[in-house]
Protein backbone atom coordinates (compact mmCIF):
# COMPACT_ATOMS: atom_id res chain seq x y z
CA UNK A 1 0.00 0.00 0.00
CA UNK A 2 1.56 3.35 -0.97
CA UNK A 3 3.22 5.28 1.86
CA UNK A 4 1.92 2.92 4.54
CA UNK A 5 4.23 1.19 6.97
CA UNK A 6 4.60 -2.25 5.42
CA UNK A 7 3.78 -5.36 7.42
CA UNK A 8 6.59 -7.21 5.60
CA UNK A 9 10.29 -6.37 6.05
CA UNK A 10 10.41 -4.90 2.52
CA UNK A 11 9.80 -1.28 1.60
CA UNK A 12 10.40 0.90 -1.43
CA UNK A 13 12.52 3.47 0.44
CA UNK A 14 14.34 3.02 3.72
CA UNK A 15 15.25 6.22 5.58
CA UNK A 16 17.94 6.03 8.25
CA UNK A 17 17.31 8.51 11.05
CA UNK A 18 14.28 10.37 12.44
CA UNK A 19 15.97 13.71 13.02
CA UNK A 20 15.58 17.00 11.18
CA UNK A 21 16.73 15.49 7.85
CA UNK A 22 14.86 12.18 8.17
CA UNK A 23 11.50 13.78 8.94
CA UNK A 24 12.03 16.17 6.02
CA UNK A 25 12.84 13.25 3.71
CA UNK A 26 9.65 11.46 4.77
CA UNK A 27 7.54 14.55 4.02
CA UNK A 28 9.03 14.89 0.55
CA UNK A 29 8.46 11.21 -0.22
CA UNK A 30 4.83 11.39 0.88
CA UNK A 31 4.21 14.54 -1.12
CA UNK A 32 6.21 13.91 -4.28
CA UNK A 33 6.24 10.09 -4.46
CA UNK A 34 2.89 9.16 -2.87
CA UNK A 35 2.91 5.72 -4.50
CA UNK A 36 6.11 4.63 -2.70
CA UNK A 37 6.17 2.90 0.66
CA UNK A 38 8.80 3.95 3.16
CA UNK A 39 10.05 3.18 6.65
CA UNK A 40 12.27 5.23 8.95
CA UNK A 41 14.67 3.29 11.16
CA UNK A 42 15.72 5.30 14.21
CA UNK A 43 18.42 3.98 16.53
CA UNK A 44 17.11 5.90 19.53
CA UNK A 45 13.64 5.92 21.08
CA UNK A 46 12.59 9.43 20.08
CA UNK A 47 12.13 11.78 17.14
CA UNK A 48 14.48 14.73 16.85
CA UNK A 49 18.05 13.56 16.35
CA UNK A 50 20.47 16.25 17.54
CA UNK A 51 17.70 18.29 19.10
CA UNK A 52 16.59 15.41 21.30
CA UNK A 53 20.10 14.11 22.04
CA UNK A 54 21.76 17.34 23.18
CA UNK A 55 20.58 18.53 26.60
CA UNK A 56 23.37 20.87 27.68
CA UNK A 57 22.52 24.36 29.05
CA UNK A 58 21.49 26.90 26.41
CA UNK A 59 21.35 24.40 23.53
CA UNK A 60 20.26 26.35 20.45
CA UNK A 61 20.70 26.65 16.72
CA UNK A 62 23.72 28.41 15.28
CA UNK A 63 21.75 29.22 12.12
CA UNK A 64 18.57 31.22 11.73
CA UNK A 65 15.39 29.13 11.68
CA UNK A 66 14.18 30.72 8.44
CA UNK A 67 16.88 28.72 6.67
CA UNK A 68 17.34 25.87 9.16
CA UNK A 69 13.59 25.25 9.03
CA UNK A 70 11.92 23.24 6.28
CA UNK A 71 10.97 25.00 3.05
CA UNK A 72 7.44 23.57 3.36
CA UNK A 73 6.74 24.49 7.01
CA UNK A 74 7.02 28.18 7.98
CA UNK A 75 8.85 29.03 11.18
CA UNK A 76 6.49 31.35 13.10
CA UNK A 77 8.27 31.66 16.44
CA UNK A 78 9.41 35.22 17.22
CA UNK A 79 12.99 34.03 17.81
CA UNK A 80 15.05 33.43 14.69
CA UNK A 81 17.91 31.93 16.73
CA UNK A 82 15.88 29.27 18.47
CA UNK A 83 16.57 27.13 21.52
CA UNK A 84 16.75 23.36 21.32
CA UNK A 85 13.33 22.59 22.83
CA UNK A 86 11.61 24.91 20.32
CA UNK A 87 13.39 23.23 17.39
CA UNK A 88 12.51 19.79 18.74
CA UNK A 89 8.85 20.79 18.99
CA UNK A 90 8.99 22.06 15.39
CA UNK A 91 10.35 18.71 14.14
CA UNK A 92 7.83 16.68 16.11
CA UNK A 93 4.96 18.91 14.95
CA UNK A 94 6.03 18.26 11.35
CA UNK A 95 6.00 14.50 11.95
CA UNK A 96 2.60 14.57 13.71
CA UNK A 97 0.90 16.88 11.21
CA UNK A 98 1.89 14.67 8.29
CA UNK A 99 1.33 11.23 9.81
CA UNK A 100 5.03 10.43 9.65
CA UNK A 101 5.25 8.98 13.17
CA UNK A 102 3.57 5.71 12.18
CA UNK A 103 6.33 5.01 9.66
CA UNK A 104 9.08 5.11 12.30
CA UNK A 105 10.54 2.02 13.91
CA UNK A 106 12.38 3.18 17.01
CA UNK A 107 15.27 1.36 18.63
CA UNK A 108 16.58 0.04 15.30
CA UNK A 109 20.21 0.93 14.60
CA UNK A 110 21.31 0.10 11.06
CA UNK A 111 24.70 -1.63 11.13
CA UNK A 112 25.14 -2.85 7.57
CA UNK A 113 23.61 -3.01 4.12
CA UNK A 114 24.31 -5.15 1.06
CA UNK A 115 23.26 -4.37 -2.50
CA UNK A 116 22.38 -7.12 -4.97
CA UNK A 117 22.43 -6.10 -8.63
CA UNK A 118 20.48 -9.17 -9.85
CA UNK A 119 17.69 -8.36 -7.36
CA UNK A 120 18.09 -4.56 -7.56
CA UNK A 121 17.58 -4.16 -3.85
CA UNK A 122 19.34 -3.53 -0.57
CA UNK A 123 19.31 -6.04 2.27
CA UNK A 124 20.20 -4.30 5.48
CA UNK A 125 20.69 -5.39 9.04
CA UNK A 126 19.57 -3.46 12.10
CA UNK A 127 20.26 -4.03 15.77
CA UNK A 128 17.40 -3.63 18.20
CA UNK A 129 18.08 -1.46 21.23
CA UNK A 130 18.05 -3.26 24.55
CA UNK A 131 18.07 -6.82 23.21
CA UNK A 132 20.87 -6.56 20.64
CA UNK A 133 18.77 -8.74 18.35
CA UNK A 134 19.66 -8.46 14.65
CA UNK A 135 16.79 -8.05 12.19
CA UNK A 136 16.87 -7.84 8.40
CA UNK A 137 14.95 -5.64 5.99
CA UNK A 138 15.05 -5.09 2.25
CA UNK A 139 14.41 -1.97 0.22
CA UNK A 140 14.77 -0.68 -3.31
CA UNK A 141 16.35 2.64 -2.31
CA UNK A 142 18.36 3.56 0.77
CA UNK A 143 18.34 7.16 2.03
CA UNK A 144 20.75 7.97 4.85
CA UNK A 145 19.60 10.90 6.99
CA UNK A 146 21.61 10.03 10.07
CA UNK A 147 23.61 13.27 10.32
CA UNK A 148 27.32 13.85 10.26
CA UNK A 149 28.55 12.85 13.72
CA UNK A 150 28.47 9.81 15.99
CA UNK A 151 25.74 9.87 18.62
CA UNK A 152 27.61 7.48 20.90
CA UNK A 153 29.98 10.17 22.14
CA UNK A 154 31.96 13.28 21.28
CA UNK A 155 35.67 13.82 20.77
CA UNK A 156 37.80 13.94 23.89
CA UNK A 157 41.57 14.44 23.61
CA UNK A 158 43.74 12.34 25.87
CA UNK A 159 44.65 15.15 28.24
CA UNK A 160 47.41 14.22 30.72
CA UNK A 161 46.29 13.56 34.29
CA UNK A 162 42.53 13.42 33.68
CA UNK A 163 42.16 10.54 36.14
CA UNK A 164 43.62 12.73 38.90
CA UNK A 165 40.83 15.28 38.72
CA UNK A 166 38.41 14.86 41.66
CA UNK A 167 35.62 17.12 40.38
CA UNK A 168 33.04 16.27 37.76
CA UNK A 169 34.10 15.97 34.12
CA UNK A 170 31.47 15.90 31.35
CA UNK A 171 31.29 16.17 27.58
CA UNK A 172 28.28 18.27 26.42
CA UNK A 173 27.07 15.37 24.26
CA UNK A 174 26.66 13.33 27.47
CA UNK A 175 24.99 16.02 29.56
CA UNK A 176 22.53 14.72 32.16
CA UNK A 177 19.87 16.46 34.24
CA UNK A 178 21.66 15.81 37.55
CA UNK A 179 24.60 18.09 36.71
CA UNK A 180 24.42 21.07 39.08
CA UNK A 181 26.61 24.09 38.38
CA UNK A 182 24.79 26.80 40.36
CA UNK A 183 27.24 28.62 42.60
CA UNK A 184 30.16 26.53 41.38
CA UNK A 185 33.40 27.17 39.53
CA UNK A 186 33.22 25.93 35.94
CA UNK A 187 35.83 25.57 33.21
CA UNK A 188 34.59 25.02 29.66
CA UNK A 189 37.33 23.66 27.38
CA UNK A 190 36.79 24.77 23.80
CA UNK A 191 36.05 27.78 21.63
CA UNK A 192 33.52 26.47 19.13
CA UNK A 193 29.76 26.73 18.80
CA UNK A 194 29.06 24.58 21.87
CA UNK A 195 31.47 26.46 24.12
CA UNK A 196 30.14 29.92 23.19
CA UNK A 197 26.63 28.62 23.90
CA UNK A 198 27.47 27.05 27.26
CA UNK A 199 29.48 29.89 28.77
CA UNK A 200 26.87 32.70 28.80
CA UNK A 201 24.09 30.33 29.89
CA UNK A 202 26.05 28.78 32.76
CA UNK A 203 27.36 32.19 33.83
CA UNK A 204 23.82 33.17 34.84
CA UNK A 205 23.99 30.98 37.97
CA UNK A 206 27.54 29.66 38.32
CA UNK A 207 30.00 31.33 40.67
CA UNK A 208 32.57 31.62 37.91
CA UNK A 209 32.81 30.36 34.34
CA UNK A 210 36.06 30.28 32.34
CA UNK A 211 36.24 29.49 28.65
CA UNK A 212 39.62 27.82 28.14
CA UNK A 213 40.72 27.78 24.52
CA UNK A 214 43.90 26.69 22.80
CA UNK A 215 43.34 29.29 20.05
CA UNK A 216 40.63 31.86 19.22
CA UNK A 217 37.62 31.41 16.95
CA UNK A 218 35.68 34.03 14.98
CA UNK A 219 32.63 34.95 17.04
CA UNK A 220 29.90 37.21 15.65
CA UNK A 221 26.80 38.64 17.28
CA UNK A 222 23.41 38.43 15.62
CA UNK A 223 19.95 39.52 16.85
CA UNK A 224 17.99 36.63 18.35
CA UNK A 225 14.87 37.96 16.62
CA UNK A 226 14.53 38.89 12.96
CA UNK A 227 12.61 42.17 13.07
CA UNK A 228 11.88 42.12 9.34
CA UNK A 229 10.40 38.61 9.56
CA UNK A 230 8.26 39.52 12.57
CA UNK A 231 7.04 42.67 10.81
CA UNK A 232 6.21 40.78 7.60
CA UNK A 233 4.07 38.26 9.52
CA UNK A 234 1.91 41.11 10.74
CA UNK A 235 1.01 42.25 7.23
CA UNK A 236 0.99 39.06 5.12
CA UNK A 237 0.34 35.32 5.43
CA UNK A 238 2.94 33.39 7.40
CA UNK A 239 3.96 31.37 4.33
CA UNK A 240 4.73 34.53 2.35
CA UNK A 241 6.63 36.12 5.22
CA UNK A 242 8.63 32.91 5.62
CA UNK A 243 9.42 32.75 1.89
CA UNK A 244 10.70 36.33 1.69
CA UNK A 245 12.67 36.08 4.94
CA UNK A 246 14.21 32.77 3.89
CA UNK A 247 15.48 34.23 0.63
CA UNK A 248 16.67 37.41 2.35
CA UNK A 249 18.77 35.33 4.73
CA UNK A 250 20.00 32.94 2.02
CA UNK A 251 21.25 35.80 -0.15
CA UNK A 252 22.76 37.64 2.81
CA UNK A 253 24.68 34.57 3.98
CA UNK A 254 25.94 33.92 0.43
CA UNK A 255 27.11 37.52 0.18
CA UNK A 256 28.93 37.35 3.53
CA UNK A 257 30.59 34.05 2.63
CA UNK A 258 31.83 35.37 -0.73
CA UNK A 259 33.07 38.55 0.95
CA UNK A 260 35.01 36.45 3.48
CA UNK A 261 36.71 34.59 0.64
CA UNK A 262 37.43 37.66 -1.49
CA UNK A 263 38.37 40.16 1.22
CA UNK A 264 39.27 38.12 4.33
CA UNK A 265 41.33 40.83 6.01
CA UNK A 266 38.54 43.39 5.66
CA UNK A 267 36.00 40.97 7.15
CA UNK A 268 38.41 39.98 9.91
CA UNK A 269 38.84 43.62 10.91
CA UNK A 270 35.07 44.15 10.88
CA UNK A 271 34.48 41.15 13.18
CA UNK A 272 37.29 41.99 15.59
CA UNK A 273 36.30 45.69 15.75
CA UNK A 274 32.74 44.63 16.58
CA UNK A 275 33.94 42.49 19.48
CA UNK A 276 36.18 45.30 20.71
CA UNK A 277 33.21 47.68 20.71
CA UNK A 278 31.11 45.18 22.68
CA UNK A 279 33.72 44.31 25.31
CA UNK A 280 35.87 47.43 25.43
CA UNK A 281 39.03 47.03 27.49
CA UNK A 282 37.56 44.28 29.68
CA UNK A 283 39.16 41.55 27.54
CA UNK A 284 42.29 41.41 25.39
CA UNK A 285 40.52 41.03 22.05
CA UNK A 286 43.77 40.68 20.08
CA UNK A 287 44.74 37.66 22.18
CA UNK A 288 41.40 35.96 22.80
CA UNK A 289 39.24 36.80 19.76
CA UNK A 290 41.61 37.26 16.83
CA UNK A 291 42.19 33.92 15.07
CA UNK A 292 45.26 33.08 13.00
CA UNK A 293 43.14 31.69 10.15
CA UNK A 294 40.88 33.53 7.71
CA UNK A 295 37.11 33.93 8.20
CA UNK A 296 35.20 30.83 7.00
CA UNK A 297 38.30 28.62 6.93
CA UNK A 298 36.32 27.31 9.87
CA UNK A 299 32.66 27.88 10.65
CA UNK A 300 31.85 31.23 12.28
CA UNK A 301 30.45 31.03 15.81
CA UNK A 302 27.18 32.84 16.39
CA UNK A 303 26.14 34.47 19.68
CA UNK A 304 22.55 35.80 19.80
CA UNK A 305 22.29 39.40 21.00
CA UNK A 306 25.99 39.28 21.96
CA UNK A 307 25.20 37.22 25.09
CA UNK A 308 28.79 35.96 25.45
CA UNK A 309 30.20 39.46 25.17
CA UNK A 310 27.74 40.79 27.72
CA UNK A 311 28.76 38.15 30.27
CA UNK A 312 32.45 38.90 29.68
CA UNK A 313 31.83 42.64 30.01
CA UNK A 314 29.91 42.11 33.24
CA UNK A 315 32.71 39.97 34.68
CA UNK A 316 30.46 36.93 35.06
CA UNK A 317 32.63 34.94 32.66
CA UNK A 318 36.23 35.03 31.51
CA UNK A 319 38.32 33.65 28.68
CA UNK A 320 41.81 32.14 28.87
CA UNK A 321 43.93 31.33 25.82
CA UNK A 322 46.55 28.77 26.73
CA UNK A 323 47.41 25.08 26.41
CA UNK A 324 46.70 22.36 28.93
CA UNK A 325 49.80 20.88 30.56
CA UNK A 326 47.94 18.49 32.85
CA UNK A 327 44.81 17.98 34.88
CA UNK A 328 45.29 18.22 38.64
CA UNK A 329 43.20 17.13 41.60
CA UNK A 330 41.55 20.54 41.72
CA UNK A 331 41.42 21.54 38.06
CA UNK A 332 43.78 22.23 35.16
CA UNK A 333 47.41 23.36 35.09
CA UNK A 334 48.29 25.40 32.00
CA UNK A 335 51.54 25.68 30.04
CA UNK A 336 51.95 29.19 31.46
CA UNK A 337 52.03 27.72 34.98
CA UNK A 338 48.59 29.04 35.95
CA UNK A 339 46.19 26.58 37.58
CA UNK A 340 42.45 26.90 36.97
CA UNK A 341 40.51 25.38 39.86
CA UNK A 342 37.08 24.02 39.01
CA UNK A 343 34.22 22.07 40.54
CA UNK A 344 33.01 21.13 37.06
CA UNK A 345 34.96 20.82 33.81
CA UNK A 346 33.02 20.67 30.53
CA UNK A 347 34.97 19.31 27.56
CA UNK A 348 33.39 21.09 24.58
CA UNK A 349 36.17 19.61 22.46
CA UNK A 350 34.18 18.65 19.37
CA UNK A 351 32.32 15.89 17.60
CA UNK A 352 33.40 12.64 15.99
CA UNK A 353 32.37 12.75 12.34
CA UNK A 354 30.70 9.70 10.88
CA UNK A 355 31.23 8.56 7.30
CA UNK A 356 30.14 5.75 5.00
CA UNK A 357 32.99 3.77 6.56
CA UNK A 358 30.98 3.47 9.78
CA UNK A 359 28.27 1.51 7.98
CA UNK A 360 29.23 -1.87 6.57
CA UNK A 361 28.14 -1.20 2.98
CA UNK A 362 28.64 -3.85 0.31
CA UNK A 363 27.81 -3.82 -3.39
CA UNK A 364 27.58 -7.31 -4.88
CA UNK A 365 29.73 -8.63 -2.06
CA UNK A 366 32.42 -5.94 -2.37
CA UNK A 367 32.84 -3.63 0.62
CA UNK A 368 32.44 0.04 -0.23
CA UNK A 369 35.56 2.00 0.73
CA UNK A 370 34.27 5.51 1.33
CA UNK A 371 37.61 7.21 0.72
CA UNK A 372 37.71 5.74 -2.80
CA UNK A 373 34.30 7.08 -3.79
CA UNK A 374 33.38 10.49 -5.20
CA UNK A 375 30.37 12.49 -4.13
CA UNK A 376 27.82 13.00 -6.91
CA UNK A 377 25.91 16.31 -6.65
CA UNK A 378 26.61 16.19 -2.93
CA UNK A 379 23.88 13.54 -2.63
CA UNK A 380 25.12 10.16 -3.95
CA UNK A 381 28.39 8.27 -4.38
CA UNK A 382 30.25 6.85 -7.35
CA UNK A 383 29.58 3.17 -8.07
CA UNK A 384 27.12 2.86 -5.19
CA UNK A 385 23.61 2.11 -6.57
CA UNK A 386 20.30 3.40 -5.21
CA UNK A 387 21.76 5.17 -2.19
CA UNK A 388 21.57 8.84 -1.27
CA UNK A 389 22.76 10.75 1.76
CA UNK A 390 21.44 14.02 3.20
CA UNK A 391 24.48 16.13 4.02
CA UNK A 392 23.97 19.83 4.66
CA UNK A 393 26.08 22.91 4.03
CA UNK A 394 29.13 23.87 6.05
CA UNK A 395 28.80 27.56 5.13
CA UNK A 396 25.03 27.87 5.59
CA UNK A 397 22.09 26.16 7.25
CA UNK A 398 22.13 22.36 7.19
CA UNK A 399 18.52 22.01 6.03
CA UNK A 400 18.90 24.16 2.92
CA UNK A 401 20.95 21.46 1.20
CA UNK A 402 19.03 18.56 2.76
CA UNK A 403 15.73 19.91 1.41
CA UNK A 404 17.22 20.08 -2.08
CA UNK A 405 18.65 16.57 -1.75
CA UNK A 406 15.22 15.25 -0.77
CA UNK A 407 13.64 16.92 -3.81
CA UNK A 408 16.32 15.44 -6.04
CA UNK A 409 15.82 11.92 -4.64
CA UNK A 410 12.08 12.17 -5.33
CA UNK A 411 12.72 13.41 -8.88
CA UNK A 412 15.14 10.51 -9.38
CA UNK A 413 12.65 7.93 -8.09
CA UNK A 414 9.88 9.29 -10.31
CA UNK A 415 12.18 9.31 -13.33
CA UNK A 416 13.08 5.68 -12.70
CA UNK A 417 9.44 4.69 -12.43
CA UNK A 418 8.48 6.48 -15.65
CA UNK A 419 11.24 4.73 -17.59
CA UNK A 420 11.01 1.33 -15.91
CA UNK A 421 14.45 1.49 -14.28
CA UNK A 422 15.30 -0.43 -11.13
CA UNK A 423 18.87 0.73 -10.57
CA UNK A 424 20.62 4.10 -10.71
CA UNK A 425 24.38 4.40 -10.22
CA UNK A 426 26.63 7.45 -10.60
CA UNK A 427 29.61 6.43 -12.72
CA UNK A 428 32.86 8.38 -12.91
CA UNK A 429 34.08 8.03 -16.49
CA UNK A 430 35.85 11.38 -16.62
CA UNK A 431 39.62 11.10 -16.13
CA UNK A 432 39.94 14.85 -16.50
CA UNK A 433 39.20 16.00 -12.97
CA UNK A 434 41.30 15.97 -9.83
CA UNK A 435 40.31 14.50 -6.47
CA UNK A 436 39.76 17.07 -3.73
CA UNK A 437 38.86 16.77 -0.02
CA UNK A 438 35.13 16.33 0.67
CA UNK A 439 35.14 19.40 2.94
CA UNK A 440 37.56 22.32 2.67
CA UNK A 441 37.63 23.14 6.37
CA UNK A 442 40.56 23.41 8.77
CA UNK A 443 38.45 22.55 11.86
CA UNK A 444 39.87 19.72 13.95
CA UNK A 445 36.73 17.55 13.80
CA UNK A 446 36.87 17.67 9.99
CA UNK A 447 40.61 17.06 9.70
CA UNK A 448 40.41 14.02 11.99
CA UNK A 449 37.90 12.32 9.67
CA UNK A 450 39.01 13.55 6.24
CA UNK A 451 41.05 10.46 5.32
CA UNK A 452 37.97 8.25 5.81
CA UNK A 453 35.55 10.46 3.91
CA UNK A 454 34.53 10.36 0.22
CA UNK A 455 36.26 12.76 -2.14
CA UNK A 456 34.87 15.47 -4.36
CA UNK A 457 36.02 16.25 -7.87
CA UNK A 458 37.32 19.48 -9.35
CA UNK A 459 34.24 19.97 -11.55
CA UNK A 460 30.53 19.18 -11.80
CA UNK A 461 28.73 16.95 -11.03
CA UNK A 462 31.40 15.76 -8.60
CA UNK A 463 32.13 19.19 -7.15
CA UNK A 464 30.65 20.48 -3.88
CA UNK A 465 30.08 24.15 -4.57
CA UNK A 466 28.55 25.09 -1.19
CA UNK A 467 26.24 27.41 -3.11
CA UNK A 468 22.50 27.18 -2.51
CA UNK A 469 21.39 28.94 -5.69
CA UNK A 470 23.62 26.81 -7.88
CA UNK A 471 22.46 23.62 -6.14
CA UNK A 472 18.83 24.67 -6.42
CA UNK A 473 19.16 24.97 -10.20
CA UNK A 474 21.01 21.64 -10.46
CA UNK A 475 18.98 19.52 -8.03
CA UNK A 476 15.50 20.95 -8.57
CA UNK A 477 15.64 21.63 -12.31
CA UNK A 478 18.71 19.90 -13.76
CA UNK A 479 18.59 16.83 -16.00
CA UNK A 480 18.24 13.52 -14.19
CA UNK A 481 19.62 11.50 -17.09
CA UNK A 482 22.79 13.56 -17.41
CA UNK A 483 25.11 10.97 -18.95
CA UNK A 484 26.82 10.38 -15.60
CA UNK A 485 23.97 8.61 -13.83
CA UNK A 486 23.69 5.07 -15.22
CA UNK A 487 20.24 3.46 -15.26
CA UNK A 488 19.44 -0.23 -15.63
CA UNK A 489 16.75 -2.83 -15.08
CA UNK A 490 18.25 -6.19 -14.13
CA UNK A 491 16.17 -9.02 -15.59
CA UNK A 492 15.98 -10.89 -12.28
CA UNK A 493 14.65 -7.76 -10.55
CA UNK A 494 12.04 -7.24 -13.24
CA UNK A 495 10.82 -10.80 -12.84
CA UNK A 496 10.75 -10.38 -9.07
CA UNK A 497 8.55 -7.34 -9.40
CA UNK A 498 6.10 -9.28 -11.55
CA UNK A 499 6.00 -12.11 -9.02
CA UNK A 500 5.50 -9.71 -6.13
CA UNK A 501 2.61 -7.96 -7.89
CA UNK A 502 1.03 -11.28 -8.83
CA UNK A 503 1.29 -12.49 -5.25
Amino acid sequence: MPNDTPTSPHTDVLIIGAGLSGIGAAYHLQTECPDRSYVILEGREAIGGTWDLFRYPGIRSDSDMYTLGYRFKPWTNAKAIADGPAILQYIRETAAENGIERHIRFGHRVVGASWSTPDARWTFEAERAGTGERVRFTCNFLFSCSGYYKYEGGYLPDFPGMSRYTGRLVHPQKWTSDIDYAGKRVVVIGSGATAVTLVPEMAKTAADVTMLQRSPTYVVSRPAQDRIANALRRVMPASWAYFFTRWKNVLLSMYVYRLCKRKPEKVKKFIVDGIQAAIGSKVDVAKHFTPRYKPWDQRLCLVPDGDLFRMLYAGKASVVTDEIETFTEKGIKLRSGTELEADLIVTATGLVLTTLEDLDLRVDGRRVEAAKTFGYKGAMFSDVPNLASAFGYTNASWTLKCDLTCEYVCRLLNHMKRHGHQQCTPRNRDPGFKAEPWIDFSSGYVQRALARMPKQGSKAPWKLYQNYVRDLVTLRFGRIDDGVMEFSRPSHAAGGQVKQAAG
